[in-house]
């Protein structure tokens, strides 16, 4: 489902503009429609609780403050990370609203995202303020393709993505760029199979001819050529090299960091990561190179159904999303 959500988000932008341009099929997705809400209608907010227990649900027909949607397991009702519900396959409730908006923020800098007459917020009660009318009604697809039969937070990697920009990044900055430098010296694309293994040599040649042209990019974009290895405890890269890349992250703003990090989460590789942050590698390039061995492994004994298959898809959504997510933050 995320996928199809993905799939609808971006088609209404601006079709003309390159950044959607370059985004693969993955990433090519519709906008909710951004009606305005009725010039009387009373602000209100929307915002996950997992503290309240029915009556207090049932209070908030009355005084038309908040919603809270009553998970499955008890929560505390804040918290400056995303609930385990936003990454889990968790269904908090039945879809509650009939329309979806967007609106200017209250404070006229950025955009809000409304369920029906109520502002969306984040797990800890802030509203969720866009900074582009892109990202608010790429925001609002996907809560206008919700279910009537549950909300469903995991197919919401934009919604996902803005809340961490927003919450998680200012305040853990400096602990999530230590942490990706920390792994970048065990970087995907710097590990080689052994060529003197008759079973990992057709795997090596692969690599060469698919991750060397990246290697190349990165000794001609950071001036220092990157050391390659065959141990699984990873090697040790240039100072330099190092410094440049934490530089690089250094510079990002909120919303360029949340995706670097998505980005390495799911590709296991710092450099794929700044590759496509840097318009260097498109979706679908960096999906091959983040499964080229797995790849080869299928097509040598098959797909598994249900295991492989599933793998795919989730690394296109998490891959397309995040990339989706650097376009649409962008003020053109």
């Amino acid at each position: 489902m995320a996928t199809a959500i993905l799939r609808r988000t971006l088609i209404s932008l601006n079709p003309n503009n390159s950044i959607i341009r370059s985004l693969s099929p993955y990433a090519t997705v519709a906008t909710a429609t951004a009606a305005q809400p009725q010039p009387d209608a009373t602000s209100s907010s929307f915002t996950f609780s997992s503290d309240q227990n029915d009556d207090s649900n049932k209070d908030n027909n009355a005084t038309g403050d908040e919603i809270y949607i009553k998970a499955r397991k008890p929560a505390p009702s804040t918290s400056v990370t995303m609930p385990m519900s936003f990454m889990t396959g968790s269904i908090v409730g039945k879809r509650f609203y009939k329309q979806v908006t967007t609106r200017p923020a209250d404070d006229g800098i950025g955009w809000s995202v409304m369920l029906d007459y109520r502002t969306l917020k984040t797990p800890s009660k802030r509203p969720l303020k866009c900074h582009t009318l892109s990202l608010a009604k790429a925001i609002a697809a996907e809560w206008e393709y919700q279910l009537t039969d549950g909300i469903r937070p995991f197919t919401m990697p934009l919604m996902k993505l803005a809340c961490t920009a927003l919450e998680r990044v200012p305040l853990t900055r400096t602990k999530i760029i230590d942490n990706l430098m920390i792994r970048f010296n065990r970087d995907l694309v710097f590990c080689r199979a052994p060529v003197d293994n008759v079973l990992t040599r057709d795997v090596y040649e692969l690599q060469v001819k698919k991750i060397d042209p990246l290697l190349k990019w990165v000794e001609s974009e950071f001036g220092f050529k990157p050391v390659v290895y065959s141990s699984f405890f990873g090697g040790k890269q240039e100072d330099g090299l190092v410094n440049a890349i934490e530089n690089v992250l250094k510079k990002t703003n909120d919303n360029e960091l949340a995706a670097i990090d998505a980005l390495a989460s799911a590709s296991h590789s710092l450099i794929i990561s700044i590759a496509i942050f840097h318009g260097r590698l498109q979706i679908d390039e960096a999906i091959e190179l983040i499964r080229l061995e797995e790849d080869m492994q299928v097509e040598k004994w098959g797909l598994v159904e249900g295991v492989h298959d599933l793998d795919i898809a989730d690394l296109k959504v998490q891959i397309s999303s995040a990339v989706v997510f650097l376009g649409l933050t962008k003020r053109f």
